[in-house]
């Protein structure tokens, strides 16, 4: 980690669709999902305006967020930024900015927490329908994202 530097991210939002579940080729879980947030503008006439933040989980916590996460469900979600490059079918550069989930926080309850426990899934010890996951390790380190070498690191 570099010294001086700070990349974290944290949300409290709603997931705007259930999250989509894949496999790498090495078969570890990949979530991704968006979750929105409002952002109060007094200078609109609206006055709020909804944010999507695109979310990515690896590993366990991925398969935690797609056994029990769904649209609608309010979440926790603390983490880093990411910035991926590819270039489109007609050779055109694309960017896109992710949040690579480190901890995500399951937040709410009522009927649907109900419906967990009532399908045999476990109770996590929390109240008001809270359970939390995490993919943090003193060790680990996060893959660098596609395309970015040692040397366009700016420190």
């Amino acid at each position: 980690m570099a010294k001086g530097t700070v990349n974290k991210v944290i949300l409290i939002g709603r997931l705007g669709a259930d999250p989509d579940i894949r496999y790498s080729a090495n078969g570890t879980a990949i979530a991704k999902f968006n979750v929105a947030t409002n952002d109060y503008d007094p200078s609109s006439e609206t006055k709020e305006r909804t944010e999507w933040h695109r979310v990515v989980a690896f590993g366990k916590l991925a398969e935690i967020c797609g056994n029990y996460l769904g649209k609608g469900r309010q979440v926790f979600v603390e983490g880093n930024l990411r910035t991926q490059q590819w270039e489109d079918a007609q050779g055109v550069k694309r960017y896109t900015t992710e949040i690579v989930a480190r901890e995500i926080q399951f937040l709410g309850g009522g009927a649907d927490e109900a419906n967990y426990q009532a399908q045999g899934r476990p109770d996590y010890g929390k109240s008001g329908g809270e359970a939390s996951f995490s993919n943090r390790s003193s060790s680990e380190e996060l893959p660098p994202p596609a395309g970015v070498q040692e040397e366009d690191i700016p420190f």
